[in-house]
């Protein structure tokens, strides 16, 4: 019985997360113990950039964000069992070819088991976004570069396999979502974009895998604002 129990409430919190990843939706307040200063603002959500967000689940990108930020960076996943997995792309401005430099792009995907899993000595890992979770920043190039593992999909779902995303440009009063990294070669893929097709929310989130030895390479590019509800740049 605990064992039915625990799947069914990591099933729970998997549903959540696919749900709040399928809207349009950045966060209400964004606060954090380091960044409460700079983003610790209140937004009318009909005219948010992006629109609404579920309570609380944008504001997590703050949560345990650290004072500096660089262009790469390499999740606790990097350490742990799973198919090693580097992330590469540009950030874009809504142009779709001026490199956007200073952005601030926040990740968080599952484990090797498909779970948002907390990490037990570290408080700010243990919310409903896991302990697989990293910021990086653009450079004047736009370039980005993330370590991580490929995240496993939701036990017991027909969902693929995805990364989440959130960006905070420094002139765009607040964070948005845009299409979640998903994997061309998963199994899952196909069917569950015949039912829910992509918005293509800062573009294309459907990336192609090249395997190197024991490692896998995608490259994922953001054109910023790209079919964001309220986006304050000309399109």
């Amino acid at each position: 019985m605990n064992k039915i129990m625990t799947f069914l409430a990591f099933t729970f919190l998997a549903l959540t997360a696919c749900n709040s990843s399928n809207n349009d939706t950045p966060a209400g307040s964004m606060q954090s113990k380091n960044q409460e200063n700079n983003y610790a603002t209140t937004y009318d959500s009909t005219k948010r950039v992006g629109g609404d967000c579920e309570a609380g689940y944008c504001d997590l990108m703050y949560k345990g964000m650290p004072a500096e930020i660089n262009a790469v960076d390499t999740s606790a996943g990097w350490y742990e069992n799973g198919q090693k997995l580097v992330v590469t792309g540009t950030a874009f401005q809504v142009d779709g070819k001026t490199p956007a430099p200073h952005v601030i792009i926040y990740y968080h995907h599952t484990d090797n088991d498909g779970l948002y899993s907390p990490q037990k000595d570290n408080p700010e890992s243990q919310t409903r976004h896991g302990h697989i979770r990293g910021w990086v920043k653009t450079g004047r190039d736009g370039k980005y570069t993330i370590y991580t593992i490929r995240p496993a999909p939701y036990p017991g779902l027909n969902q693929p396999a995805h990364i989440h995303w959130l960006i905070k440009e420094p002139d765009v009063n607040n964070e948005y979502w845009t299409d979640d990294l998903m994997f061309e070669d998963d199994k899952l893929l196909l069917s569950f974009t015949k039912e829910n097709k992509p918005k293509n929310l800062g573009g294309s989130g459907i990336v192609q895998v090249l395997s190197k030895g024991n490692m896998q390479f995608v490259t994922h590019n953001f054109i910023l604002g790209l079919n964001i509800t309220n986006y304050p740049k000309p399109q």
